[in-house]
């Protein structure tokens, strides 16, 4: 659906204790299918999710395992992130429940690090769909075995809708598995649309500070803006680096 060889690449990454790489950048459809085959027979190893250390390895990249079709002797590689690639258009897809029970880092740090990317999120959120089936049988809150309760599916929920606002992306709940297929189309229309905008202040902006930005259309040129009939999708603000240390 998302690949159009030969200027489209994809990389899949799947997480359960640790990201784990299924195959690097690819435009091969064989490939992909290899990939989208071994985790549909395949169920994770672990219980335990690290979605958000998961997120920052996608952007930032870092150490992990080995690319898993690739079959190398290597047990770990160094990738990099989304940050690092050079392409006109950039986006993550993000299937998942939203629950984290497992990452090194925190709620804050890793929404941090997705606001400070510039690589918008597209979200296909899983938890309403696992609460259609399971929610007669699921207690408010956490059992005593770590298992979570419906206010952790609701949080889980929240997170993922201010993953995607805050990354420029969009979020999309699916509450039936029929939902799936619009789903994808709306998302690969949305990178399909997808601009790059870049400006240079003139003004010199204080290190470390949050700067809202607000996007505007102007279709005909006449200097007013299209208020109406055109929803923007755009990171809302951006956080100025801030100076090295000993600089």
């Amino acid at each position: 659906k998302f690949i159009n060889p030969p200027n489209d690449y994809a990389s899949v990454i799947a997480f359960d204790i640790r990201p784990t790489p299924i195959t690097d950048f690819t435009n091969d459809p064989a490939r992909l299918r290899q990939t989208i085959d071994l985790l549909l027979r395949n169920n994770p190893a672990f219980r335990e999710s690290n979605l958000f250390d998961a997120l920052k390895f996608s952007l930032v990249g870092g150490k992990g395992d080995s690319v898993v079709l690739d079959k190398s002797k290597e047990r770990t590689a160094e990738y990099g992130g989304m940050i690092d690639v050079k392409a006109p258009r950039r986006a993550i897809i993000l299937v998942a429940s939203g629950i984290d029970t497992f990452s090194k880092i925190n709620y804050g740090e890793v929404r941090k690090v997705i606001q400070n990317s510039g690589v918008p999120i597209y979200i296909i959120s899983t938890g309403k769909l696992f609460l259609k089936m399971y929610d007669h049988q699921l207690p408010a809150t956490d059992g005593i075995d770590g298992s979570p309760g419906r206010m952790t599916f609701l949080q889980a929920d929240n997170a993922m809708k201010t993953f995607a606002k805050e990354s420029g992306g969009a979020h999309f709940p699916v509450t039936f598995p029929g939902e799936v297929p619009t789903v994808i189309q709306s998302i690969n229309n949305l990178m399909r649309s997808q601009y790059s905008i870049a400006y240079d202040a003139n003004e010199k902006r204080e290190a470390g500070k949050k700067y809202i930005l607000d996007v505007k259309v102007d279709i005909d040129g006449d200097g007013v803006y299209e208020e109406k009939g055109y929803v923007i999708q755009h990171r809302p603000f951006y956080t100025t680096p801030k100076a090295e240390k000993g600089s």
